[in-house]
């Protein structure tokens, strides 16, 4: 049985030091030159599997110009983004999550049985037709209620036989909850059967999902922490005035309390007290909006926008931003350098107020418990973030792109048996 703990490593250095391809630089195929690459990403909810699929492909895309990527979503988002210039996309029905494990249509309500079999068809027949030389599952090993098991079977009836990947967030919900779900499931199994290499898009100093999710061993012995996914720097702008400060929440389905919180409190204070930029997120049904736009109604110091593909822009500009903490709005603000405040989502799934907790614990960044949200605690928050430190600079390990280019190489070039 392999020790998770043994994994962790005492250093950067060596926590990775499984992830380094040894030996000279591989000699080079026409084929392995311009991979054919799928990506796939269930997408029931929120923002995140999209984004983190898109910063996949651009980095395959830039490291392989003769690529094509192929990208399986559902995502009722996917067009609003711009896409690498070598990948191109299958939409799915769109499915949307009802509590942590359970998901229905999300527009064809009445036909629940009928999407869930065209999602898994035509997962199968992407890979048949496409032949990808490698495939990158992001999540869920089986896919939706299993909807990738026929597809996963399909790569083995071809005649070269493409290498599997599933890659997984740094936490999924608490250990207690995912080690029942992921045996009961059947997810260990599946990664044990199908694919090569397990990659985890975080670091076991923050949270060792090896050891809290209790992996078998024929899963931790394929598994690889890569280090959290560093977006592109933006220049910090320096600016004269009020306080700036930039309020998102993602998707924005799930951000309605936040936004209520840091509105009501706005509308309290004397304008131009902060200047506030508030994205709501494209989720957030129009009447929601128009609520919380009323409370803020003729102040000419806060700037409300529905939806911005590319938030790293707005980073630049921002004292401080207030946000949940998904996957990949931390990786930004860790990689921007901006002082941040979290509110962090507690249900259905914990997997946030972990991460947000681990994170305020290493100085990164404030805090505010969901449980504790209200105009007062979250202005509050704001107030001491603005006059504390920036964060930490070395607090997290960022490297993950880095490492999962270095995978890639290894598993188009190594030799098949």
């Amino acid at each position: 049985m392999i020790n998770p703990q043994a994994m962790r490593g005492d250093s950067l250095d060596r926590e990775h030091h499984h992830l380094v391809t040894p030996g000279a630089a591989p000699r080079w195929t026409a084929a392995q030159a311009r991979p054919k690459i799928l990506l796939y990403s269930h997408d029931t909810f929120g923002l995140g599997n999209i984004r983190r699929s898109l910063v996949l492909g651009e980095l395959l895309g830039a490291e392989y110009p003769g690529a094509a990527i192929l990208l399986v979503t559902g995502s009722p988002m996917i067009h609003a983004f711009t896409l690498p210039r070598q990948m191109d996309y299958v939409k799915l029905p769109c499915l949307n999550r009802t509590t942590a494990d359970a998901y229905e249509p999300r527009f064809l309500s009445d036909c629940a049985h009928e999407v869930r079999e065209a999602r898994s068809a035509i997962l199968e027949q992407a890979v048949l037709t496409f032949r990808p030389d490698l495939m990158i599952v992001d999540k869920r090993a089986a896919g939706i209620d299993g909807e990738l098991l026929p597809a996963l079977d399909a790569t083995r009836r071809l005649a070269r036989r493409p290498r599997l990947v599933l890659g997984i967030r740094d936490i999924l919900d608490a250990p207690e909850v995912t080690r029942g779900t992921l045996r009961a499931n059947g997810s260990f199994d599946v990664m044990a059967s199908y694919y090569d290499e397990i990659w985890i898009y975080g670091s076991p100093c923050i949270f060792d999902a090896v050891s809290e999710y209790d992996f078998p061993a024929a899963v931790a012995e394929k598994t690889r922490y890569c280090g959290y996914l560093r977006r592109a720097a933006v220049a910090r702008r320096p600016h004269t005035g009020p306080p700036r400060v930039l309020v998102t929440t993602g998707g924005g389905e799930d951000g309605r309390d936040l936004l209520t919180a840091y509105l009501s409190a706005i509308a309290a204070t004397p304008e131009h007290m902060f200047d506030s930029t508030v994205v709501f997120g494209p989720q957030l049904d129009t009447s929601a909006i128009d609520a919380l736009a009323s409370r803020v109604a003729g102040r000419a110091d806060v700037q409300l926008v529905t939806f911005d593909p590319n938030m790293a822009r707005r980073y630049e500009d921002a004292d401080v931003v207030v946000s949940m903490a998904g996957y990949n709005t931390v990786c930004e603000l860790l990689t921007a350098g901006v002082r941040g405040v979290l509110v962090p989502r507690a249900a259905p799934v914990q997997e946030q107020l972990i991460r947000a907790r681990r994170l305020a614990a290493r100085g990164c960044f404030s805090l505010v418990e969901p449980s504790t949200l209200s105009p007062d605690t979250l202005l509050s928050a704001v107030r001491d973030a603005l006059g504390g430190p920036l964060p930490v600079g070395r607090a997290v390990d960022m490297e993950g792109l880095a490492r999962i280019r270095e995978r890639v190489h290894h598993l188009l070039t190594e030799q098949r048996s």
